[in-house]
């Protein structure tokens, strides 16, 4: 999990970064929906569920977006992780409560689903917040509200925090004739991530999704 320290000198971002995390500092939310009507079609015919299916998803995009993984390092200096493992919410009905889990990313989708569902069956019933132990540096938060088909959510994060890495939210699906959606709120922070950097990863995360015989 190499994290490669960025040479603020010769980063062509500085002014955008410390204008953004010193003089205004802010992050901002987005929420888009997803169409996963190829990939829900495809879960259903290999056998596999949909939440560690939308986790992989993201966590092979993020890993294709340096913005994305830049985050502070143990000294305190801004650098970019080479690759990220996702840290997740799993909730659990008998507690009426939820914890968060990570784990390790494999690119081969049946991998890590095989890892998702052994960490889960460990874990899902512990009545604590972080279960699972020796949580890596270089993992992202996501979360789902499946009960909410949100149209719009925001995490109150304080915009003075150092956290850089986004932070994302599934909502509950929802149905339009054979049409499938999700929708995603990513919480990102302005310092290291632009609109346009959104767009592309949002982009690249629906395409991704469109082609779900690619990857299942």
């Amino acid at each position: 999990m190499p994290f490669q320290p960025i040479d603020m000198s010769a980063w062509k971002r500085r002014s955008y970064f410390e204008h953004f995390l010193n003089t205004v500092p802010c992050g901002y939310s987005a929420t888009t929906d997803l169409d996963i009507t190829r990939l829900a079609n495809a879960l259903k015919t290999g056998g596999f569920k949909s939440y560690p299916a939308l986790i992989h998803a993201l966590c092979t995009i993020v890993n294709r977006h340096a913005a994305f993984r830049t985050a502070f390092g143990a000294s305190g200096e801004p650098g970019i992780w080479d690759d990220m493992h996702p840290a997740y919410t799993i909730f659990s009905a008998k507690h009426e409560t939820f914890s968060s889990i990570w784990t390790e990313y494999h690119a081969d989708f049946t991998v890590f689903h095989e890892r998702y569902l052994h960490d889960c069956g460990r874990f899902a019933d512990i009545p604590e917040l972080f279960p699972k132990p020796d949580t890596p540096e270089n993992v992202f938060p996501i979360s789902s509200l499946p009960w909410v088909p949100f149209t719009a959510f925001n995490l109150n994060v304080q915009s003075t925090s150092p956290y850089l890495l986004p932070i994302f939210t599934f909502g509950k699906f929802r149905k339009d004739g054979k049409a499938i959606t999700v929708p995603l709120s990513s919480q990102v922070h302005h310092a290291v991530c632009d609109g346009y950097h959104l767009g592309q990863f949002l982009q690249d995360l629906q395409n991704h999704l469109n082609e779900p015989e690619h990857w299942l």
